[in-house]
């Protein structure tokens, strides 16, 4: 029977999960898999179902959109385990960018990497090596709109449904982060904003930092400010070099962006005002 994967976040009331299971019994499906949570603070209800059913998914879809508009919510179906379509942008690091072509390579990560978008063309040899088309798209301040544009045409053409900023040192337009809003993830090093801009290894080095850590998080107008996915963190000493705190560092980077790609893709992690749910 397929598998499918239902996620929903709506105003908190009595009865939610009894619509919704009911709803999935009513077309034959059998629950395999549920978590739920209520925040008291927003007064949200959040809901992850995995189920099985005997038809196909579209069968379901115009029911639950009558659900959903019932509660007053926002409901996502998909297939379980389909690979989302991905777009990777980077710049000239290639931690990151490896570490996703990597884990989507050897099936441990939910996405389908569509194209690499680059500001630069350093990182051309390892996207060919892992056979995915690599555009370069100079980026500035002058032609911000033309790359975004061009940007815009790659989603259209691909189908993309999620953009991984893989380290990708290009701030982006409040217009594009609107467009695409919940579905951009970018990662960075958890010292800001203590230690903006370049080098911040080295400056924190200079300021003997004792833990280093990363974050990755939904990417809003606001720089930076975007709800958290996942963060994590590793302990260093005044015997590590700056060298070896970036080379710690980018470790963490990769693992919390690995995370956080693959809970979006597995529709566990729901938006919720300024944060998010991450259901087990």
């Amino acid at each position: 029977m397929p598998s499918i994967v239902l996620s929903l976040s709506c105003p908190d009331r009595p009865g939610i999960v009894h619509s919704v299971t009911g709803l999935l019994v009513d077309h034959g499906g059998n629950i395999t898999e549920s978590q739920q949570y209520g925040d008291p603070d927003t007064g949200r209800f959040f809901l992850r179902i995995e189920a099985d059913i005997p038809g196909s998914i579209d069968e379901l879809r115009v029911p639950v959109d009558e659900l959903a508009a019932t509660l007053e919510g926002t409901i996502d179906l998909t297939e379980s385990g389909r690979p989302i379509k991905t777009i990777i942008m980077a710049s000239t690091t290639s931690h990151c960018l490896t570490d996703l072509l990597y884990l989507q390579r050897m099936g441990r990560l939910a996405i389908d990497v569509t194209r690499v978008v680059s500001n630069h063309d350093t990182l051309r040899p390892i996207a060919e090596f892992y056979g995915v088309p690599y555009t370069h798209i100079p980026f500035s301040k002058d032609r911000r709109d033309e790359a975004e544009a061009e940007l815009l045409q790659i989603v259209e053409e691909t189908g993309a449904e999620l953009i991984v900023l893989a380290r990708y040192m290009q701030v982006l337009s409040p217009e594009l982060c609107e467009r695409m809003a919940g579905s951009i993830i970018n990662i960075h090093h958890s010292f800001l904003p203590s230690f903006k801009g370049a080098r911040p290894y080295q400056q924190a080095h200079d300021r003997g930092v004792k833990i280093i850590g990363a974050t990755a998080h939904y990417v809003t107008q606001d720089l930076d400010e975007g709800q958290i996915i996942e963060q994590d963190v590793e302990r260093v000493t005044h015997g590590h070099t700056a060298a070896d705190l970036q080379a710690i560092g980018e470790d963490v980077e990769r693992r919390v962006l690995a995370r956080a790609v693959q809970w979006h893709a597995e529709g566990r992690v729901l938006r919720n005002g300024e944060r998010t749910v991450v259901l087990p």
